[in-house]
């Protein structure tokens, strides 16, 4: 695949919030939700990039930096000749000593104002490891027996950037939002007692899904396989970002927060501790099939209830708390359009075990 991963500079009147706040651009207009995405909040108010707080990122041809109240502050003397992703991953394998300078530089660092910079993806070459039906529905289902899947790197995508939808016979074309770890040490077949020892930090991740017509193939998921989705896998179906947060900063992953609006609507609006199987039972599972590296991810899988169509001219963003807000823009040459607002169709079959999510949508032509 022709790689996606450079990210488009986004206007200040599409800006999320927090991006919004950072550049002086006011707020945006309040943002609705949806009764099936969860109990719907008002916008949260800015969050701070500030306070002596890490937030790790890629920015313009590849250079480190962090993501501050001020902007983006070049970190990349740091790590110097590195870059991109290579530059990530040696703050990554070097955090504990380079945490003191990279603390003094949040706080004190000259800062490049967040419009004069472009957002690439944090680990622009990361292996993806993707669960899948990770989330108990609000409770409606019980943990089933784990499985997952690999999404290709040539689907990442920094924050800004554009989904370009594929010409393809696709049902409908979903948002999945997900925490995602981000590893910090090599492993595989790693214990559950010890996962969390191989946990860097956390970012936000969209796993944009093409629901494809059902192929009429017979036979069940291997769950002893984590197999190359194609549905997810075009190029730009996995946005990443904007920045990765160290563990001890975010606290209980197994407690944030995670919303998605669509054009300001509330669509997503769920807690991780929805999960129904932990990280840590997560990254065993996960890597006793597949090895890890520093710097490769783990998306955790999403809570359907709220997943809703992408289509022309959407503008999209994401907020995980403690971590940021991650946006991007949809385009499709094609044109289709789909009922706005959440899929209830699928939101329902998920819950009840009646239909794989997208199985009965089709485009409105």
């Amino acid at each position: 695949m022709t790689s996606r991963r450079g990210s488009l500079t986004v206007p200040c009147a599409i800006l999320s919030l927090a991006t919004a706040a950072l550049m002086g651009c006011g707020s945006p207009a309040p943002l609705t939700g949806s009764e099936t995405a969860g109990t719907p909040t008002a916008a949260a108010p800015p969050e701070s990039n500030g306070g002596g707080g890490i937030k790790l990122v890629i920015f313009n041809e590849g250079r480190p930096g962090l993501l501050t109240e001020r902007g983006v502050v070049d970190v990349s003397a740091l790590v110097r000749p590195l870059g991109g992703h290579d530059a990530m991953v040696a703050l990554i394998t070097r955090y504990e000593e380079l945490k003191p300078e990279l603390a003094r530089l949040a706080a004190e660092g000259a800062a490049q104002p967040l419009a004069a910079v472009t957002l690439k993806a944090p680990v622009p070459r990361a292996k993806l490891l993707a669960m899948g039906g990770n989330y108990r529905e609000f409770g409606h289902r019980e943990p089933a027996p784990m499985w997952g899947f690999v999404k290709s790197t040539d689907s990442i995508l920094g924050s800004g950037g554009t989904v370009v939808l594929p010409e393809i016979d696709a049902n409908i074309f979903h948002h999945e939002a997900e925490l995602v770890v981000v590893f910090g040490r090599a492993g595989s077949n790693i214990p559950q007692a010890q996962a969390l020892d191989y946990v860097f930090g956390y970012t936000a991740g969209v796993d944009v899904s093409a629901r494809m017509p059902p192929s009429g193939a017979g036979g069940g998921r291997d769950i002893t396989k984590m197999l190359l989705s194609a549905g997810k896998s075009y190029n730009g179906f996995s946005p990443l970002g904007p920045a990765i947060v160290s563990k001890d900063e975010v606290g209980d992953a197994q407690a944030l927060d995670i919303k998605l609006w669509v054009n300001g609507e509330l669509r997503p609006n769920y807690n991780t501790s929805d999960l129904a199987h932990s990280i840590a039972e997560s990254i065993a599972w996960a890597t006793a099939i597949t090895p890890v590296e520093p710097g490769d991810v783990l998306f955790m899988g999403t809570n359907h209830q709220g997943l809703g169509a992408l289509q022309e001219g959407d503008h999209v963003e994401m907020e995980i708390s403690r971590i940021g807000r991650l946006t991007f823009n949809v385009a499709d040459p094609s044109k289709r359009r789909w009922p706005r607002g959440v899929d209830e169709v699928t939101a329902a079959d998920v819950r009840n075990g009646t239909g794989g999510p997208g199985r009965k949508s089709r485009p409105l032509r």
